[in-house]
């Protein structure tokens, strides 16, 4: 199957798009009650079938990394998905650029993706507009908020320009 052909990828961050960071409630505990991480709790369970309602190929990029599929992914009623593997270490490089956004430029090798975080900025969309030979939408989610109707909309509006509807 050609890139062009292949479904589009999104790239997806969970602290700040899945798990917000903002929340009307007081602090979690420490620990929840089967000793898991607290923040979990902040999962909107109905966000899996809205992400894969999207018709992209899903995979992690966050640093939970295969932990991802462990802790999340059931909570949110998804499959195990690709995890994207960092660089060891920070290689030298342009200021401002996210270390995440080379890895994702070179895992999509040309394909059309979308990158849903909490952390692009203006660096990131130049450096891909540039390095990237395919569509791309960066996609920057309020960390206060986690993913809502509005950002969904985004996505199913790019998407839907691809001639991809969700």
């Amino acid at each position: 199957m050609s890139a062009a052909a292949e479904r589009p990828l999104l790239f997806l961050d969970i602290d700040g798009p899945l798990i917000p960071f903002g929340s009307p409630d007081p602090p979690p505990p420490l620990a929840t009650a089967d000793g898991g991480n607290p923040l979990l709790t902040r999962l909107d369970p109905t966000l899996g079938a809205r992400l894969l309602a999207l018709g992209c190929s899903l995979v992690w990029a966050t640093t939970w990394m295969e932990e991802a599929n462990e802790a999340v992914a059931p909570r949110l009623g998804l499959p195990r998905l690709p995890v994207l593997d960092w660089p060891e270490a920070d290689e030298p490089g342009l200021r401002g650029l996210h270390w995440k956004t080379r890895p994702l430029v070179e895992w999509a090798d040309g394909r059309p993706f979308v990158w849903v975080d909490d952390e692009i900025g203006p660096v990131d969309r130049q450096w891909v507009f540039a390095a990237h030979p395919g569509p791309a939408l960066l996609h920057r989610v309020d960390p206060a908020t986690g993913l809502q109707d509005s950002d969904f909309r985004t996505l199913t509006d790019w998407l839907a320009a691809l001639g991809r509807p969700s």
